[in-house]
């Protein structure tokens, strides 16, 4: 009975690491969004334009398809992997 128990307690640890794992690859990419969630409404606000930008809505759409993916790494995780 004691291999069983010993089965039961690596399991546990296990499962527990990976809900840890899969909560920081959420955050990280939850951070990675609001970054650049920030960028897209600073373009949207500033009217002068930024130097390093001179196409605002192509940087724009630059900014949106960084959070799209981040968003898609959310999404998959918590649709194949969460318990």
């Amino acid at each position: 009975m004691v291999g069983r128990e010993k089965i039961t307690t690596t399991f546990k640890i296990n499962r527990s690491m990976k809900e840890k794992i899969i909560e920081a690859l959420i955050k990280h990419a939850e951070g990675h969004i609001s970054k650049h969630k920030a960028n897209v409404e600073i373009l949207m606000n500033n009217n002068v334009g930024v130097a390093e930008h001179p196409d605002t809505l192509e940087t724009i759409e630059k900014e949106l398809a960084i959070i799209a993916e981040y968003d898609d790494q959310i999404e998959v995780l918590k649709k194949y992997f969460a318990s």
